[in-house]
């Protein structure tokens, strides 16, 4: 059986293979994949390059499903081309599947990216296009094209209204990625009922404004006409492409086809045998998959196989004509660092004061040298946040426009390392997630910390998604002084240590900068937040002081006033650990035996065996103070319920910096107060 008859059959296949694994778990979203069934067949069966063997080959065609609602046919297609076996799409949605109700990256093969919350997938899939560019611009000679590959969307009406996804659009269109496809379910329904109640915008003109391509397949059924979209698509090099097919939700369901009941529930026994019937496709067994399409899937399985072989012998001359580029491709798509990368970084002099974000800086221009697929930049922040890398050029569309203003240097290409997200947080935070997740990159980026509100889906994601990246935030309290409480964070520290397998830091110093960037490249299983000061800060004289080494082990005693037992533990992070040890010098001046403990991270504290914590802080020493300029909420785990925090439990106010933090008691003076009075009531209550 071949043709149009063939086809219809695997369509329907992928239909209800959907609609079984949802009606068995009795949850899910069948809308989408039976209406989206069709696209998704022409893109998977006669576009995209992929390898069910080795789901991580390198130059295989990216697909993100950045409507995640629809993992049901997602799921359908990996189990047809054998990344999945049957037992899997029918424990959909279950305790301990391969098939979650969203698709998870990490957790099923063939899956890329960690979608549901709309919109993300398509801005992962600007970061993963732009990976793609930037590494074909350095690895790719003559005749040997081994970076060579698209990246595809599966997005639908919800994704194209969320913010994220116009932030994402606007720049990839200014940097002309053509090689990114997104292919738009437009059904016109959102789970609320039609989207013509929050969605009238012309799309078409939308997109063309941001610089793309937009293509239309008035009837999403049309195999041929998706196929020649596709084909015209991946023919625009200068611009990426919207395709616009019109479906109906829920195709085939008697009815509620093309309407709001069928977006997010299972259509019920009655409605999936109807739709069956209605579409001639038997109502029993469930999960029926018929020989011939089982047969059409292992030729397409072949065919795909085929095509890595291929490339694996193109990379077998590519690595006899070019050993050390090709040495390099494969220790970056492994994800390694350089041998020695960590070595002889910068060193910063006691007695200097220089602010945390200054220090990363000269830190990252040092990483920059040894680490070449580092790569990054800030939302328009690169003035104030410092995440750049000078000398390493800009991230930019061919040909070079020439001398910018502003530019970092190096000239303009998709070889430049530096990324101008423009004031795009919502977008930057996702787009750095889809080069790490696409590989042979990590990259950094960096915004105001009160900012990393806008941030929140991504850094989630990254966490979720167990994926590399560096988030720099700067301006790390109301130490940012006269732009006032609506650029001063106060709950955002503490929000970001909620996050399970985000790691935070906030280092004190300037040398404790440089070990925090060695911990954050170092950390493979997860991203981490590097939280970083506007104001100077002293560089601590560590001859009588613990060294900055330390902080790889999250929290640490930084300095007693004499052995044995403290009577009381003085605990800070970032700027305050100077507040703290200060306080303790002249508590300790009062015959007090004080402990001063810097816990940059409660993260990495939390990760120490247990006998380390219990000798940073016994549990038997009750007097604890915290000092944080930050929500206190949250520290009761290192104080205890007898312990306090000297911290901001209220918003800040426009003044000079060090009056906002004297005002709202961030002092050597508030603190000693405080101590002395948790000292006198841990002692009187015995």
């Amino acid at each position: 059986m071949k043709g149009a008859v063939l086809d219809e059959l695997c369509v329907n296949a992928l239909r209800f293979l959907a609609v079984d694994m949802i009606e068995r778990a009795k949850s899910g979203h069948p809308g989408l994949p039976l209406g989206a069934a069709p696209m998704a067949y022409v893109l998977w069966s006669r576009h995209l390059r992929h390898s069910p063997c080795n789901p991580s080959w390198p130059d295989r065609d990216r697909f993100i499903l950045s409507a995640g609602h629809g993992s049901a046919l997602l799921y359908a297609l990996l189990h047809l081309f054998g990344y999945l076996p049957l037992e899997e799409i029918q424990n959909f949605r279950q305790w301990g599947s391969r098939t979650p109700g969203h698709p998870e990256a990490g957790l099923t093969p063939g899956v890329e990216v960690t979608t549901g919350p709309l919109g993300q997938g398509f801005a992962n899939a600007v970061g993963m296009a732009i990976a793609e560019a930037h590494l074909a611009a350095l690895f790719n000679r003559p005749g040997f094209p081994i970076v060579d590959h698209y990246t595809y969307v599966l997005a639908s009406d919800g994704d194209l209204m969320e913010g994220v996804v116009a932030e994402a659009a606007s720049l990839a269109g200014h940097l002309r990625l053509g090689k990114l496809i997104v292919l738009y379910d437009q059904n016109f329904v959102s789970l609320a009922g039609s989207t013509a109640l929050a969605f009238t915008e012309d799309v078409r003109k939308r997109f063309e404004a941001y610089g793309w391509q937009v293509l239309e397949v008035p009837d999403g059924n049309d195999l041929e006409a998706v196929h020649g979209a596709i084909q015209a698509a991946k023919a625009e090099r200068e611009r990426p492409s919207l395709i616009c097919v019109r479906t109906v939700i829920g195709y085939g369901a008697p009815t509620k086809a093309g309407t709001f009941h069928v977006h997010g529930a299972p259509l019920g026994p009655e409605e999936a045998r109807a739709a069956k019937r209605n579409l001639g496709w038997p109502e029993e067994p469930p999960f029926f998959v018929p020989e011939e399409v089982r047969a059409h899937f292992a030729e397409l399985r072949a065919k795909a196989e085929a095509e890595e072989a291929a490339w694996q012998k193109l990379f077998s001359e590519y690595a006899r004509a070019y050993p050390e580029l090709a040495q390099e491709f494969q220790r970056r798509m492994a994800g390694e660092l350089p041998p020695g990368w960590d070595q002889n970084l910068p060193e910063f002099a006691p007695g200097t004061k220089v602010s945390t974000r200054k220090a990363s800086e000269a830190v990252l221009q040092a990483l920059g040298e040894r680490i070449p697929e580092l790569m990054g930049g800030s939302a328009d922040l690169n003035p104030s946040c410092f995440t750049w890398l000078k000398g390493k050029g800009d991230f930019q569309a061919p040909p070079d426009p020439g001398p910018v203003q502003g530019a970092v240097g190096g000239g303009w290409s998709y070889a430049g390392r530096n990324l101008h997200f423009g004031v795009r947080e919502h977008a930057m935070g996702a787009i750095a997630l889809g080069m790490a997740r696409h590989g042979g990159v990590i990259p950094f980026c960096g915004t105001f910390l009160v900012f990393s509100d806008y941030m929140r889906p991504p850094i989630r994601l990254a966490a979720m998604s167990h994926t590399r990246a560096v988030f720099v935030f700067t301006h790390d309290s109301v130490a940012v002084g006269e732009d006032g409480p609506t650029h001063q964070p106060v709950e955002q520290l503490m929000n970001l240590r909620c996050v399970p397998n985000l790691v935070v830091i906030r280092p004190a110093d300037a040398n404790e900068v440089r070990e925090a960037w060695v911990a954050a490249l170092r950390r493979k299983e997860g991203p981490t937040a590097l939280i970083l000061t506007r104001q100077d800060v002293p560089v601590l004289d560590r001859r009588d002081l613990a060294g900055p080494e330390n902080l790889h082990r999250g929290g640490y005693m930084l300095w007693q006033a004499r052995e044995g037992q403290p009577d009381l533990i003085l605990i800070g992070t970032g700027s305050e650990v100077l507040v703290a040890l200060e306080a303790g010098k002249k508590l300790a001046e009062e015959g007090l035996n004080v402990r001063v403990v810097a816990l940059p991270s409660f993260e990495l504290f939390a990760a120490q065996p247990e006998a380390y914590r219990e000798a940073v802080l016994p549990k038997a020493v009750r007097a604890r103070v915290a000092v944080e300029a930050g929500c206190p909420l949250g520290w009761e785990r290192y104080v205890g319920l007898d312990g306090a925090v000297v911290g901001i439990a209220r918003f800040g106010a426009s003044a000079p910096g060090q009056a906002v933090l004297e005002k709202l008691g961030i002092s050597v003076e508030n603190v000693v107060r405080v101590a002395k009075a948790v000292l006198s009531q841990t002692r009187s209550s015995g």
